[in-house]
């Protein structure tokens, strides 16, 4: 079968994947509500398309975090990557880089940091989960500084994991042979099956800190030169605390529907985040992401730039490196098409009134 969209990868990857995997990467929290809500927000939502624009020349490309990009889509940070294929994150890293393009890598990535950096040249940001012992995340940030990341990705929605039920019944863990590759301390590279309940839901109570607050970004500034971006900001006051607390960037974002079950959908908290912002530093936005003109609505909305997460993983399974190459190049192309006919020569022509609230839409 042709795979000529990102739905296409989505059936074939689930084809090919170990179910237990395939579960991970695919699930949400509890009912998996906002889950789906996040792309079926982005289909309540139309668009209002301008003519006679003279779109013949066209350029997608965007600066984010002193990068220039080629387009406003990078890829969000996604965990255990071997376990769609086995070259994993420095799969991703390398299609990311060939795109144009960043890539986010998680902490919890099955390849290490230093690896994966080696492997592109495009720019790598690092998103940090912060564990309790502290010295545990000195080490990754200065290991991440070091390795050349560009910016370092902060979750701020986990301060504890959201209950995944499939992977509550899958006993979720990591197969044979694969471990957190970023973590040195003893206890911390490998998470193993636990007897009842997800393996991660476990790793995640015993290690990471759940009680991080606003100062602890000031005391991740004082440790790093590198840009500090907060990811998992639905609230408009969160977004403007965000900007007094020196935060570089933030990244609208429910953790694709894996934390708080019914939380709001990233798309429809986007317009009121954006504006708390007021352009002060980047917004970008992730979660239910699939199609071009889901692109142009997030960029209508508030949004710098947009990132995909399991998509990535799709491409990965079916295709390993050629396969995210792919899933990129459909999202641009689509992104290009969609531009031009809503009458924009690139991202930074888009406005807020190429969007129009369909039914359902609160906008």
């Amino acid at each position: 079968m042709d795979l000529i969209n990102l739905f296409d990868y989505e059936a074939a990857a689930r084809r090919r994947l170990d179910p237990m995997a395939c579960d991970y990467y695919a699930s949400g929290a509890h009912d998996e509500i906002t889950l789906a809500e996040n792309h079926a927000a982005y289909d309540r939502l139309r668009l209002r398309y301008r003519v006679l624009r003279g779109v013949g020349d066209r350029d997608l490309a965007a600066s984010l975090c002193g990068a220039r990009l080629s387009m406003p889509i990078v890829a969000a940070p996604t965990a255990f990557q071997r376990m769609a294929h086995p070259d994993g994150e420095l799969a991703t890293a390398r299609a990311c880089g060939e795109a144009g393009t960043a890539m986010m890598l998680s902490t919890l990535s099955t390849a290490p940091l230093e690896a994966v950096t080696a492997a592109t040249d495009g720019p790598v940001w690092f998103q940090l989960y912060v564990y309790r012992d502290r010295p545990t995340t000195v080490e990754l940030v200065a290991r991440a500084e070091a390795a050349g990341c560009s910016a370092l990705v902060v979750t701020v929605d986990a301060p504890l994991l959201g209950v995944r039920e499939r992977d509550v019944r899958n006993r979720f863990h990591l197969p044979e042979g694969l471990a957190l590759e970023n973590l040195t301390a003893d206890g911390m590279r490998a998470m193993p099956r636990a007897e009842e309940g997800s393996g991660l839901a476990a790793y995640a109570a015993s290690l990471l800190d759940p009680d991080l607050d606003w100062d602890d970004v000031a005391w991740l500034r004082s440790i790093t030169a590198l840009p500090v971006l907060l990811k998992g900001i639905v609230h408009p006051e969160d977004a403007r605390l965000a900007v007094e607390h020196g935060a570089s960037g933030i990244v609208v974002s429910n953790h694709g529907g894996r934390q708080l079950d019914t939380a709001v959908a990233t798309v429809e908290a986007l317009p009121e985040v954006a504006e708390a912002v007021d352009g002060r530093i980047p917004v970008l936005v992730d979660g239910g992401i699939r199609r071009g003109t889901d692109v142009v609505k997030a960029l209508a909305l508030g949004a710098d730039a947009v990132a995909v997460g399991r998509p990535v993983l799709w491409g990965l399974a079916v295709e390993g490196e050629a396969g995210v190459s792919r899933v990129l190049e459909i999202l641009r192309e689509e992104l290009d098409l969609a531009l031009a006919l809503c009458g924009c020569r690139g991202p930074g022509e888009v406005g807020r009134d190429l969007v129009t609230g369909g039914p359902g839409s609160a906008l």
